[in-house]
């Protein structure tokens, strides 16, 4: 599979809230790095689910649209945008830039850049 055809697949489940589908779209060593906050770095599949369970529930009507993005091999840079309305009620925006890196049909490893956006 294609590394285009696996970022259509992650934006479809986020827009679906499928979380299976989505965690399917991350190898189960997957390793995510946030090198703006570095802490939040992790490894795992179970992690990619309690996050996005996590981001789900907070906004419940979360959207995922991708920008654009470019394919060299299997590595991907994708621009993308998050929005929807909290739980709460409030605005929730967070757009920025994905590095991806695609094997076998699943992402096993990303650089990511996204953030909140300040209201």
């Amino acid at each position: 599979m294609h590394a285009t055809e696996i970022l259509a697949r992650t934006e479809r489940a986020i827009n679906e809230h499928d979380l299976e589908a989505l965690v399917g779209c991350f190898a189960e060593d997957y390793r995510s790095e946030l090198p703006h906050h570095p802490q939040q770095s992790f490894v795992g599949q179970d992690r990619v689910r309690a996050n996005w369970a996590g981001l789900f529930a907070h906004v419940p009507d979360m959207t995922a649209t991708v920008l654009q993005s470019v394919v060299d091999g299997g590595q991907v840079w994708s621009e993308w945008e998050l929005s929807g309305k909290t739980r709460d009620g409030d605005e929730h925006l967070a757009c920025g830039v994905a590095i991806l890196r695609a094997h076998e049909g699943r992402f096993i490893f990303s650089r990511f850049y996204l953030d909140k956006v300040d209201a």
